[in-house]
């Protein structure tokens, strides 16, 4: 084992060899992907700046995007949190609302809710958000009703109401928009 000295004050800190090794060649691997991008922005200099910045895009998002830019793990070793993906859901354009019902018994399920909502008008949807891992109920879920009215009926109606054992909570859902 090779020791490694820092500043007076900080503790040194010994490495394996194995360890060095493994840095050494991820150093080797992270150069080899840079030289990837520079070669592909070469060959797309011969192409029109437009056609080469799209294409030199392109060649260094499939070849290095993990490796050499450190997006998958090196984030979360360098202490930095990766980017959350936000996923858009518009709002319905024709007029018709989207209903936010939480703390639904984990037993409850779509069909069960289309007809609790059923009772106060014409239901387009109704889903419960299920855990994808195994399949069980989140506890939440959305119903899809064509008349504003209606829908506001049922939130009025629903909302506090007990059902298999547990109190409703129905509100428009707050759709994000782009």
């Amino acid at each position: 084992m090779r020791q490694v000295r820092f500043k007076s004050g900080e503790k040194s800190k010994r490495k394996t060899k194995k360890q060095e090794t493994k840095q050494e060649k991820n150093k080797e691997k992270k150069r080899k992907m840079d030289t990837t991008c520079i070669k592909s922005l070469a060959i797309a200099a011969g192409c029109g700046f437009a056609a080469g910045v799209v294409l030199t895009a392109l060649v260094c998002r499939l070849k290095c995007r993990y490796k050499a830019h450190g997006a998958k793990g090196g984030d979360r070793r360098q202490g930095r949190k990766p980017e959350r993906i936000q996923k858009l859901h518009p709002a319905p354009a024709d007029g018709s609302v989207e209903i936010y019902v939480g703390n639904l018994s984990y037993e409850m399920n779509d069909e069960q809710l289309n007809k609790e909502f059923a009772a106060f008008g014409q239901v387009n949807s109704a889903r419960i958000i299920v855990n994808r891992f195994n399949g069980r109920s989140k506890g939440f879920g959305f119903v899809h009703m064509p008349n504003r009215a209606e829908a506001e009926a049922a939130i009025k109606a629903l909302n506090d109401k007990e059902i298999l054992g547990r109190r409703l909570k129905c509100n428009e859902a707050k759709n994000v928009e782009a």
